[in-house]
C-alpha cells in the first residue's frame, strides 16, 4: 500500500530553482535600443521549479490522462476507435512532415497524388463522385456542404428556399451549421420505432423547402428503413438531403449513401477513418457530393493533367475559400494509409465487426438497464437508468462519474435529446471481446450499487485527485493560471 502523500499537482514552485541557467548575450545588451516604455519594471511571475520536479510533474500528469490507449472509450456517436500508431510513424516522415503549403506544385507531386487518390477512395466509399478535403472538422464540412447547397440553389432560381428540415435526435452541429449559412430550420419528429417520421416529413415539405438533413444511421443507433423513401419525397419536393456522416463506421463497405439517394455527406476522419481524435488540433472533414453540385465545391481543387498534378483556382461557380491552404496534409494522409492497408473487404469487416461489438454489449446489458430500443442496432446503442434506480434518486450523471472509479470513460450522457437520461454508448470495431465484458460486468456492478448504496453513486468519483465539480462554472470560470487564486 503506498502511503506517501499525493504531492501537489501544480503549487510547486519555489524562489531561486530552476531548470537552467541564462548562458546566452548580457542582458543589459539585449535591452539595448529597445524602447523603455515596452520594457518590464519586474520580472515576470513564472514558475520556479528544479528539472526534477518539472520532469515528475508532467508525467505525474501524463499518467493521469485517460485515452483509448488507456482503456476503454465507449463515447457514443463520437467513434473513439484505436489510431494505429503505423499511422503516426508515416506522419512524421520528414519527406511528408516537412513539407510546406507554398512549396510549388512540381515539388508536392507526391503528396498531390496522394491527395487526389483519396479524394477517389473516398468518391468509392460514399457513392457520391466529388469530394472536397478542404473543410477542417466534421461541422466545418456541414457548413461547407451547405454553402454549397445555397450557390447552387440561387444558381437554379431557387433562392426562396431556405428551409432545412432536421430530425429532432440530431446532432447539435445540424442546425448550428444551418443558421451559419443562412437558412431557417424546422424540427421533423421521431416515430415510435425511433426513426425519422416520414409522414411528419411529406407534411412539412414545401416550395420553402431547401433540403433535409439526416445522420444515418441516426445517433439512436438505428438505420433508416425508410431512406430511399424519404430521400426521394425531398426530391420530388425539390429539395436536397444531406447526410451527417458521423456515424459512417457503422455502414462503411456495406452500403454507399449516393446509391439510396444521398447528394451531400461529411465524413469525419478521425472517426471512420481512425485519424487523430479530439484535443483541439488539427482535424479534417471532408465533403463528398453528387456530380450536380461538384462545380460549387470549394477551391483550391486537384487536377489531374498530363504533365501532373495541380492545385487550380479555376472554378467560376465555386464557393471559394473556407479556410487557408488545402486540408491538414498529415491527418489526410493518415486516412490514406487506413484506407490503403484495409482495402474494401478491410473496411467492409471494420463496420461489421463495430455493428456486432455494439449488439453483443447491448444484450449484455438489456437485463440490468433499460434499453428502449431493444432490436438490432448499428454501431452503438441507447440504454438509460431503470426506474428502480431513477426512484433512488440515481441519474446518468452518477452512473457516468461511478465509471470513472471503475476505470471506464463514460460514454456520451444525455444525448439524444429524444431518449430522458440517456448513455449513448458506441464500442467501436477496435475491442475485443474481453474489454466489452469488463464493461458490462462494470455497468452490473453500478445497477446493484444504485439500489443497495446509491449515495456511493451520487457521490462519484471517489479515486480522482478532484472530485465531483461544477462542471458548467469550470467551462465559465476556468483558472489557466499557475497561481491559482
Amino acid at each position: 500500500m503506498n502511503l506517501a502523500p499525493e504531492p501537489l499537482l501544480f503549487e510547486i514552485s519555489r524562489p531561486g530553482r530552476r531548470c537552467a541557467r541564462w548562458t546566452g548575450a548580457d542582458p543589459e545588451r539585449a535591452r539595448a535600443g529597445l524602447p523603455e516604455a515596452e520594457l518590464r519594471a519586474d520580472p515576470p511571475a513564472l514558475p520556479e521549479v528544479a528539472e526534477l520536479d518539472l520532469v515528475r510533474h508532467f508525467t505525474r500528469l501524463s499518467q493521469k490522462n485517460f485515452g483509448i490507449t488507456t482503456n476503454f472509450y465507449p463515447l457514443g456517436s463520437c467513434t473513439m476507435k484505436y489510431n494505429p500508431v503505423v499511422h503516426e510513424a508515416l506522419a512524421a516522415e520528414p519527406a511528408f512532415a516537412g513539407l510546406h503549403p507554398l512549396q510549388d506544385d512540381g515539388e508536392v507531386q507526391g503528396a498531390l497524388a496522394l491527395l487526389h487518390r483519396l479524394q477517389q477512395d473516398l468518391a468509392a466509399c460514399t457513392g457520391l463522385p466529388e469530394v472536397s478535403l478542404h473543410p477542417a472538422a466534421g461541422a466545418h464540412g456541414e457548413l461547407t456542404a451547405l454553402l454549397v447547397l445555397r450557390a447552387w440553389l440561387d444558381d437554379q432560381g431557387e433562392s426562396g428556399r431556405r428551409t432545412i428540415l432536421i430530425p429532432d435526435s440530431a446532432h447539435g452541429t445540424n442546425p448550428a451549421s444551418c443558421t451559419l449559412a443562412g437558412f431557417q430550420v424546422v424540427t421533423i419528429q421521431s416515430s415510435a420505432r425511433g426513426l425519422l417520421d416520414v409522414e411528419d416529413l411529406r407534411d412539412h415539405l414545401g416550395p420553402d423547402t431547401a433540403g433535409l438533413m439526416i445522420t444515418n444511421p441516426n445517433t439512436l443507433g438505428l438505420f433508416e428503413e425508410r431512406i430511399r423513401e424519404i430521400c426521394d419525397a425531398v426530391h420530388e419536393a425539390g429539395g436536397r438531403v444531406y447526410m451527417d456522416g458521423a456515424n459512417f463506421n457503422a455502414i462503411v463497405g456495406i452500403t454507399r449513401p449516393g446509391d439510396f439517394g444521398i447528394d451531400m455527406m461529411h465524413l469525419n476522419l478521425h472517426k471512420t477513418f481512425s485519424t487523430p481524435h479530439g484535443g483541439g488540433g488539427p482535424g479534417a472533414g471532408p465533403i463528398c457530393v453528387s456530380g450536380e453540385l461538384g462545380p460549387y465545391l470549394p477551391v483550391p481543387r486537384i487536377v489531374e493533367e498530363e504533365e501532373g498534378f495541380r492545385l487550380s483556382e479555376e472554378a467560376p461557380k465555386s464557393i471559394g475559400r473556407l479556410r487557408g491552404w488545402h486540408g491538414n496534409f498529415l491527418v489526410l494522409l493518415r486516412a490514406y494509409a487506413y484506407v490503403r492497408r484495409l482495402g474494401a473487404e478491410g473496411l467492409r469487416r471494420v463496420a461489421e465487426h463495430a455493428v456486432l461489438n455494439a449488439n453483443y454489449l447491448r444484450v449484455r446489458m438489456r437485463d440490468t438497464w433499460r434499453v428502449p430500443f431493444d432490436r438490432t442496432c448499428m454501431h452503438e446503442f441507447v440504454a438509460r437508468p431503470r426506474k428502480e434506480m431513477l426512484e433512488r434518486g440515481v441519474r446518468t450523471l452518477d452512473v457516468a462519474k461511478r465509471l470513472i472509479d471503475l476505470g471506464f470513460h463514460p460514454p456520451t450522457v444525455y444525448f439524444p435529446l429524444v431518449v430522458p437520461e440517456a448513455l449513448m454508448i458506441e464500442p467501436t470495431e477496435t475491442e475485443a471481446r474481453e474489454t466489452l465484458d469488463a464493461f458490462a460486468e462494470a455497468m452490473e456492478r453500478i445497477a446493484r450499487e444504485a439500489e443497495e448504496n446509491p449515495a456511493l453513486l451520487k457521490e462519484a468519483p471517489h479515486t480522482t485527485p478532484v472530485g465531483r465539480v461544477d462542471e458548467a462554472r469550470a467551462v465559465k470560470d476556468p483558472h489557466l493560471c499557475f497561481r491559482c487564486s
